[in-house]
């Protein structure tokens, strides 16, 4: 009885940690990813609070893992966020101004692979999930020249959710790399 109160406990404490989210079918987790490789190139992003940015996605690592580079969402920063496949799990680590990483899984892909909501899973340089990060991400595409992101800030507890950021493709003549 002791033994299994103490895996019940632990069950228990693994699912609130990673937010108790499963993963994408492994199908589902590499369909988007190959989505998020045609990503490749230079985009414009404007959010809904007004500022805009500059992103680059650059496919690295023999294919392996999508960099995603952002200038100007902070005044004198850049963040970076790479998208890779972890077996049959899709992930998203964000390097943030922040100054910790989190690590989101993604737990829901729509059936045509144009929406992916990454949920957080856990991170470095985070001494408690109740310190600012962020802890949710959700990608739609909506065509190759234009997609939209959405990014969840957790701090105290409490989860809000940012400003929408519309994404175009900077030139028609940029084919996305395969």
């Amino acid at each position: 009885m002791r033994n299994s109160a103490i895996l019940v406990l632990v069950l228990m404490f693994s699912a609130i940690a990673t937010g108790g989210d499963k993963a994408a079918s492994p199908e589902q987790s590499r369909k988007a990813y190959e989505r998020f490789k045609a990503l490749a190139g230079a985009w414009h992003g404007k959010s809904t609070k007004g500022w805009s940015e500059q992103i680059q996605y650059n496919v690295i690592a023999a294919g392996s893992a999508v960099e995603e580079r952002s200038f100007d969402a902070h005044p004198g920063e850049a963040m970076l966020t790479i998208v890779h496949m972890d077996g049959d799990r899709l992930m998203l680590t964000h390097y943030c101004a922040a100054r910790n990483q989190p690590r989101l899984l993604a737990t829901s892909i729509s059936p045509d692979g144009n929406s992916v909501e990454f949920t957080f899973l856990d991170a470095t340089n985070l001494p408690s999930r109740d310190k600012g990060h962020m802890d949710k991400a959700v990608f739609h595409f909506i065509d190759d020249r234009h997609f939209t992101t959405r990014w969840t800030w957790y701090q105290d507890g409490k989860e809000q959710w940012l400003e929408e950021i519309q994404m175009e493709r900077t030139s028609a003549s940029e084919q996305p790399q395969k």
